[in-house]
């Protein structure tokens, strides 16, 4: 859902919608454009009981309210274009923008494709910032490396989602891999990242990379083949969303394990594990994760696009037993590019939790199920379609 907000002089029109809808683009100026918005814009607004929602249909591209502005007012963040993440009800998170590269909705998702002026590109997936240019090595590096400097001896991968192929960039840096299978539903989302992210050009040609275009889990149901390393590079759990069935006990158990080999490490991708929101989601797919695998280690990590802390989670049914020199020394034998934020001291560091988080973890009981799911805030296209 988008939301404009246009100023002509002194008149000021406001398009509000309520507090559930999430990810907004607010375009601001100083100049006469409310005729030229209303020209380029046609709004649809619904109300259904006590929440009104907002359809944007464009006529003419957002991109292009974006670069109206005045080419001579240097820098003025008044004169250009914003998106809006809402965190939580009393809550949000802007970005000043250069333009908007690509908005859409697919058969699964809301998606959009932005040219930030502090950010880089950055990809949102369901109103949710999902990656950003200039510090999404953070999050791939955490997700990616550990359990593969972990394992002995990693072949074989499976990444369930990546679709904007980052972490598939990552993995593929490990010279032991033979095999990237890397699997995400949505068809519209991989297209444009292969398009729009240049970073990642070379990692989708790589010879070794298998990309495939389907639900994760019936993908590994099907599979004959087990996995040495299985990675959840997954959109954040949202009602309506279609990847929150990927973070219950019943899929770690039934189809997920049995995929690994008997060495194999599971690492996903937890959400926001910051002091405030770590109890959303993380503590939970924690507490999941270890009724199902013998040893499971929570690491975080500072992510500033996400204006969090972020979570991860790493399990196997074998000890990790390593130290930071080892990390080290694997990572110099073992990874043909240099890493930008991960060595053997920080991931150590990474695992240590502070006070709250600890005894949370320690005390959390919920078991993430179907029936019984937990979610960040924000809806999926399922569930607003259905509302």
């Amino acid at each position: 859902m988008y939301m404009m907000k246009t100023r002509d002089n002194d008149n000021i029109v406001h398009i509000v919608d309520s507090p559930q809808v999430c990810g907004k683009i607010l375009v601001e100026s100083s100049h006469a454009q409310l005729n030229t918005a209303v020209q380029f814009l046609h709004w649809q607004i619904r109300q259904k009981q006590d929440r009104i929602s907002v359809t944007l249909s464009v006529t003419k591209s957002l991109t292009e309210v974006c670069n109206d502005t005045d080419p001579n007012i240097n820098g003025n963040l008044q004169d250009c274009c914003w998106f809006e993440e809402v965190i939580d009800d009393d809550l949000k998170w802007s970005f000043a923008l250069n333009r908007v590269l690509h908005k859409g909705t697919s058969e699964f998702q809301d998606i959009a494709l932005l040219d930030t002026k502090r950010f880089g590109k950055v990809l949102v997936i369901d109103g949710k910032m999902q990656s950003a240019e200039v510090d999404e090595f953070i999050y791939h590096e955490c997700l990616i490396h550990p359990p593969l400097l972990c394992h002995q001896n990693p072949k074989t991968v499976f990444i369930m989602g990546g679709g904007e192929g980052s972490a598939a960039r990552e993995a593929l840096k490990h010279k032991s891999l033979e095999s990237v299978v890397m699997c995400d539903i949505d068809q519209e989302v991989v297209d444009f990242c292969r398009r729009f992210l240049t970073v990642n050009q070379e990692a989708f040609c790589s010879k070794k990379l298998n990309l495939v275009v389907n639900d994760a889990k019936a993908e590994l149901e099907k599979r004959n083949e087990k996995f040495d390393v299985i990675f959840g590079d997954l959109a954040d759990p949202v009602e309506g969303g279609p990847c929150y069935q990927l973070y219950t006990k019943s899929f770690y158990e039934r189809i997920l394990k049995p995929k690994l080999n008997d060495n194999g490490i599971f690492v996903t991708q937890a959400g926001p594990a910051g002091i405030f929101t770590h109890k959303e989601v993380f503590s939970s797919i924690y507490n999941t994760i270890k009724q199902v695998f013998k040893h499971v280690v929570a690491y975080t990590a500072h992510v500033p696009s996400f204006a969090d802390t972020w979570g991860w989670v790493m399990a196997s049914d074998q000890p990790f037993s390593i130290n930071a020199e080892e990390i080290d020394n694997r990572i110099k034998s073992r990874i043909n590019a240099e890493l930008l934020y991960l060595n053997g001291a920080s991931f150590l560091s990474s695992t240590t939790m502070n006070k709250a988080v600890y005894l949370s973890l320690l005390n959390e009981t919920h078991v993430y199920t179907e029936e019984d799911a937990r979610f960040i805030h924000g809806h999926g296209v399922a569930y607003n379609n259905s509302h």
